[in-house]
């Protein structure tokens, strides 16, 4: 019999962010977890892990022998998940904070909604020191989702759960992204040829702060949201405006726009 769900965590250097991450999970089922250490300067507490986690279900450890990045350590991750037998697969960065029942109500929505098979949701952005920045509201439905993913991704990519058996079509992140945007790349190939959602509820605390990679790379990450629109090109609006907003965006650092966000306090 497949098992319901499988939490997905690639990780480096910020083993105190895991262990919220893992004490925030708050379900009213079993839920396995496995955690892909990417290369980090020490070794991770297991037993530390294993005790603080209050939910029902196993946590799998794997271990990269150096920093690959986390494009690599997603894909162990998904390694793993194809060799079980699970039936959805959720995603989670070390820090985001889930709110209670927030992956019972995405299966809820799947199996309500057989057609779909990945669901986001909205998220609330907050800084180092948990303070609220903005929300963010993606479109909920598909045809909209696949129309501004010319923009930037459509998904806060620690909310997703979808199905396993799309790994049959799009089996992993692309590589050639994996210090950066490599999610961005693996939802693009995802909205070909399967439907998508977000719920409109905000079911995360998404964290931004100096260390992440939105941050720290942000340079290379903006360089290759642009290749992968060029590679997904086709004439019309959003994707002649997406090449611009983004070349622009360029020359921006993620202070200057996260300043922007929050006097907005929504993202669309």
């Amino acid at each position: 019999m497949d098992k319901k769900l499988i939490i997905t965590i690639p990780h480096y250097n910020n083993f105190e962010g895991l262990l919220t991450s893992i004490r925030s999970i708050r379900e009213q089922f079993e839920i396995d977890i496995v955690i892909t250490d990417d290369g980090s300067n020490s070794k991770l507490n297991e037993k530390l892990i294993i005790s603080s986690y209050k939910n029902q279900g196993k946590i799998f450890f794997q271990y990269l022998d150096k920093n690959y990045g986390v494009g690599i350590a997603a894909n162990k991750c998904l390694q793993f998940v194809k060799k079980g037998s699970y039936k959805y697969m959720a995603r989670l960065d070390a820090g985001d904070i889930c709110y209670e029942n927030k992956f019972m109500k995405q299966l809820n929505f799947l199996e309500a909604n057989h057609d779909i098979k990945l669901v986001g949701t909205w998220a609330r952005v907050i800084d180092s020191n948990r303070d609220f920045l903005f929300n963010i509201k993606h479109p909920t439905h598909h045809n909209q989702i696949k129309r501004r993913m010319y923009l930037n991704s459509m998904f806060v990519n620690p909310t997703v759960v979808f199905e396993t058996s799309i790994l049959e079509i799009v089996p992993e992140y692309p590589e050639e992204y994996r210090y950066a945007a490599q999610d961005y790349a693996f939802f693009f190939k995802l909205i070909k040829h399967f439907k998508c959602a977000n719920m409109p509820e905000v079911l995360l605390d998404y964290i931004i702060d100096s260390d992440s990679i939105s941050t720290k790379k942000r340079k290379i990450q903006v360089t290759n949201r642009i290749k992968i629109i060029i590679d997904n090109f086709r004439f019309g609006f959003y994707p002649v405006y997406g090449l611009i907003r983004n070349s622009i965006l360029y020359f921006f650092s993620r202070s200057s726009t996260t300043s922007i966000k929050k006097l907005r306090q929504d993202e669309y």
